[in-house]
């Protein structure tokens, strides 16, 4: 990837974060990714192009950082899936998800970007639904709904009582959830 089309996915991830899709116009970005018009239009064709193009490389890093916390501890892994959430959680999201925001901004209107942001949702059910089919859990589907609503209900929560606080309380509730699975 070219470094002004990188310019550009991180001054508008930032600043759609910041202000809402709705909120920021191109001229905004082109201005903090400090490109000229032709750049942004050469790599996007569109505002809802940059803005899938932004979900799908915030999504692509989010599963490298869940990955890679999952990898270093796989004897515990739903533990270390709660500790990466809330990490990211931490270090890139801790004023609401943008994934959420990008749903409720393009429900209904038959776009992509609906499609990455819930497809970002399903695939984080999915993903603890498999590991709890790897750690023989006979009722894995049921853990897995609780655990997408432990991260998802942390990632509300961090935006009230701070990403600290929130994993705390995440984790003593991944304990519980994982000793009773095991019963």
């Amino acid at each position: 990837m070219s470094q002004k089309k990188q310019d550009i996915l991180t001054a508008a991830e930032r600043l759609f974060y910041d202000y809402g899709f709705r909120g920021v116009g191109l001229k905004q970005i082109i201005q903090e990714a400090n490109v000229a018009t032709m750049t942004l239009y050469n790599h996007f064709d569109s505002k809802d192009k940059l803005v899938e193009a932004v979900l799908q490389q915030r999504e692509s890093r989010y599963w490298q950082y869940l990955d890679s916390h999952v990898a270093r501890n796989p004897q515990y892994p739903f533990l270390s899936a709660v500790e990466a959430h809330c990490q990211w959680l931490n270090d890139y999201s801790s004023q609401g998800d943008m994934f959420i925001r990008a749903i409720e901004d393009y429900a209904d209107q038959d776009n992509k970007i609906e499609n990455i942001a819930r497809g970002h949702k399903q695939r984080l059910l999915n993903y603890l639904e498999n590991l709890a089919t790897e750690a023989g859990i006979t009722n894995g589907e049921d853990l897995a709904i609780q655990f997408t609503l432990l991260l998802e209900g942390t990632t509300s929560m961090t935006a009230l009582i701070n990403a600290k606080r929130a994993t705390a309380q995440a984790l003593s509730m991944a304990r519980m959830l994982l000793n009773e699975a095991y019963k």
